[in-house]
């Protein structure tokens, strides 16, 4: 009787279906056979590539997703591919066979929010992400759970491992953005197709799940006011320098006087009392601000495998005493919409003055053109910066300073005869 038991005990009593096997798939794998503890087991794993040496058994490997969707034993499915779309399909039908499903693919979770909420509803299934945003940081659970009844006013922090990194070679070491970028790919911080994190496209997309945890809001990541870093050059770094300031890519949300969301993901001056500018290389940090409990301040690892797979075990472990996410504040507040109706005090350089378009900004505070190469502080709205192009041509580079956001409209437009008589028409 008693070895019955402890053979009951032992038994697992997750079985998981694993889809992708790459860097942070195989992480979780191996973590998941050193933490028995957690009693699960991964039974099926799915590839597209059979053709890669593995250094597992052939036979746990399939390239039939529904080997493993229509497998009756597997009760849990954790998806980490890259392909945003077949993820879509492969959560789908895993939340309608009353799988529960933990997966990292931010752009998919992104993309799809409210269907993906629809479905939870639907199937009573739970369909965790933490490890979507910020990775080590267990940031969309203390959302949910410690903010569930004190509002939060704002959220502003670094969360994409990736940029932060290369930024921190590029002060560091005064390398280069495509050599500080190799390295981050050496390293693993860093895809080979780097596009979705260096011109922010990752950032935004895990801005958009953080403020349905945070507030309640619910929008589509290109609806945010966003750019990456790629055009960060050495004048920037020096203007910095210069400053006493450091350059972060900073994601932003805060509440304004008439109660809407300003947004945004941007490369940022920040100064050194500021908790971010301590949070180098691959190194995730977030602020939040609340009505009672005031700053917090997070910070943990934001790349690499293994604090994504530590992201992922928590999920699982979570799973074993029922959590999903309530999404109360997006029932809640439903009042709670995004604006981009507000200012930004922005720094823009180019290699070529002509490029800034002068015209746009509000007020001007300062300016440079010498020699060809030219820089512009000044107070711009963020409707038109979403609406224009100019800032985003080669060449250009845009960065917001401190304190950046005013919803006050108190700034004089400067005139057209002002900006010729100041030569920087």
């Amino acid at each position: 009787m008693l070895q019955l038991e402890n053979e009951i005990a032992q038994k697992p009593k997750h079985c998981i279906g694993l889809f992708g096997y790459g860097t942070v798939g195989k992480a979780v794998y191996d973590v998941i056979q050193k933490t028995p503890g957690l009693q699960a087991c991964i039974q099926k794993i799915g590839i597209k590539d059979t053709g890669k040496k593995r250094n597992i058994q052939d036979d746990i490997f399939t390239t039939d997703a529904f080997e493993i969707l229509n497998n009756s034993c597997i009760n849990i499915i954790v998806e980490l591919i890259d392909d945003a779309d077949v993820a879509y399909k492969i959560v789908k039908a895993a939340l309608l066979q009353g799988k529960a499903v933990v997966t990292a693919n931010k752009k998919m979770i992104a993309a799809h929010f409210n269907e993906l909420c629809q479905l939870q509803k639907q199937t009573g299934t739970p369909l965790l992400y933490e490890g979507a945003c910020c990775a080590s940081i267990p940031i969309i659970r203390n959302l949910e759970e410690y903010y569930d009844t004190d509002l939060l006013l704002k959220i502003r922090g670094i969360i994409n491992g990736s940029t932060n990194f290369i930024l921190s070679r590029m002060e560091k070491e005064g390398l280069e953005f495509t050599e500080a970028l190799l390295q981050a790919q050496q390293l693993g911080f860093a895809e080979n197709n780097p596009a979705l994190d260096i011109d922010g496209h990752d950032a935004a997309n895990k801005l958009s799940i953080l403020l349905a945890h945070a507030f309640g809001c619910v929008i589509k990541p290109e609806t945010i006011l966003y750019s990456g870093i790629s055009k960060i050059n050495g004048e920037d770094l020096r203007c910095a320098s210069q400053r006493k300031q450091k350059i972060k890519l900073i994601a932003h949300a805060q509440k304004l006087k008439n109660g809407k969301l300003a947004t945004y993901v941007l490369p940022q001056f920040i100064t050194k009392e500021d908790e971010l500018a301590g949070v180098h290389d691959e190194f995730n940090g977030l602020i939040t601000e609340s009505h009672y409990a005031d700053r917090h301040f997070f910070k943990g690892k934001g790349a690499g495998a293994l604090p994504t797979a530590a992201a992922v075990l928590s999920d699982i472990a979570a799973l074993r005493y029922g959590y999903k996410y309530e999404y109360k504040k997006i029932d809640a507040q439903k009042n709670i919409k995004l604006s981009n109706d507000y200012y930004l005090k922005v720094y823009v350089s180019a290699d070529v003055f002509s490029k800034i378009n002068c015209q746009a900004f509000e007020y001007i505070e300062e300016y440079q053109n010498q020699y060809g190469y030219g820089a512009v502080t000044g107070v711009i709205h963020a409707e038109k910066l979403l609406e224009d192009t100019w800032w985003k041509q080669s060449g250009v580079s845009l960065i917001a300073c401190p304190e950046a956001i005013t919803q006050e409209a108190d700034y004089k437009k400067i005139s057209r005869r002002s900006l010729e008589l100041a030569g920087i028409t």
